[in-house]
């Protein structure tokens, strides 16, 4: 008999940036007509514009999404873990990402070395974030997921979805 693995599970996304939850709601995300699934890879020059990232919920809920990249600066030193790529907050259900509050704005995936994951988590706010109740974290570096979700009451995410990304060879003329 098969049995199900979950692939956050297998591409540590489940222990290294959130810890294990039930998904609450559906959460699609594309960078153009390109669909990411968990694992999937995306080039970078494909990912310097925001994905297009859906959820499904009731109007009147609201989400945080939040994208990182847990292997900073390489996987096998990964000591910026977790470099913050975007927050956006106050997106109401049953819409996507362009409808909500961008709290940190997107940054694509610029990996140097080695393949990086990078991870969409998403959750469900108790209310709607007023101007001047959330701070925009000091730095992009070291990053802590499950800190900021913890400060603001987030919960456990709803959704998550990851993709890898590696560095492009460079053209090469003669």
């Amino acid at each position: 008999m098969a049995r199900f693995v979950d692939p956050l599970v297998v591409g540590r996304v489940i222990g290294e940036v959130v810890d294990l939850f039930v998904p609450s709601i559906s959460m699609t995300a594309a960078y153009g007509d390109r669909d990411i699934s968990n694992g999937c890879l995306v080039r970078p020059s494909a990912a310097d514009y925001p994905p297009l990232v859906r959820i499904s919920g009731r109007r009147n809920d609201l989400y945080t999404l939040i994208m990182t990249d847990p292997d900073a600066p390489s996987p096998s030193d990964p000591s910026m873990r977790e470099f913050l790529h975007w927050i956006v907050v106050n997106i109401p259900g049953g819409t996507d990402a362009s409808k909500g509050e961008e709290m940190v704005e997107y940054m694509g995936p610029r990996p140097t070395v080695g393949i990086h994951r990078y991870v969409l988590v998403l959750y469900e706010q108790k209310a709607r974030f007023v101007d001047g109740a959330l701070m925009p974290p000091a730095d992009r570096p070291n990053f802590n997921t499950r800190a900021f979700a913890a400060y603001h009451q987030l919960g456990l995410p709803t959704a998550v979805v990851h993709f890898n990304s590696q560095r492009e060879p460079a053209n090469r003329r003669r």
